[in-house]
């Protein structure tokens, strides 16, 4: 497990560097993959509503492009004065190409930690059995 001091950190560092010009709300994500590998990602906006792509989302493009990716851990931080967790979309994501139990963390402005499992956050979740192909 990576040191979660450090990463909070760092996604308060890259806050700054999500484009929110709508909303104004800067989101900042990480995905630590089940082979430790730590990929970040930053909310982007559209006017184009909602073309715009959640920082989760972004972080989860970025380690899936890197080749097979199963999250064992992702950590979420925001430029509002509290706690935010993903969103329905970014958890249904999450949630199809986590681990059992993958962790999920939301910091607060501070960086204190508030976490809950993937499970948790979305009940009764969807997941296409391995292998298996969808109907179109």
């Amino acid at each position: 497990m990576t040191d979660a001091s450090e990463i909070a950190a760092k996604l308060r560092a890259l806050l700054a560097n999500a484009h929110a010009p709508y909303s104004g709300v800067h989101v900042a994500a990480a995905v630590e993959t089940a082979d430790g590998r730590v990929c970040y990602g930053v909310n982007v906006e559209n006017a184009a509503y909602p073309q715009g792509v959640c920082a989760e989302a972004s972080a989860i493009s970025v380690a899936v492009t890197g080749g097979p990716t199963r999250l064992a851990r992702v950590y979420v931080a925001s430029s509002l004065p509290q706690i935010v967790w993903p969103c329905g979309g970014c958890r249904q994501k999450i949630f199809e190409f986590s681990e059992v139990g993958c962790e999920i963390v939301a910091l607060s402005p501070t960086g204190e930690p508030q976490s809950r499992t993937i499970e948790q956050l979305l009940p009764l979740a969807f997941r296409l059995e391995p292998g298996a192909r969808s109907r179109v």
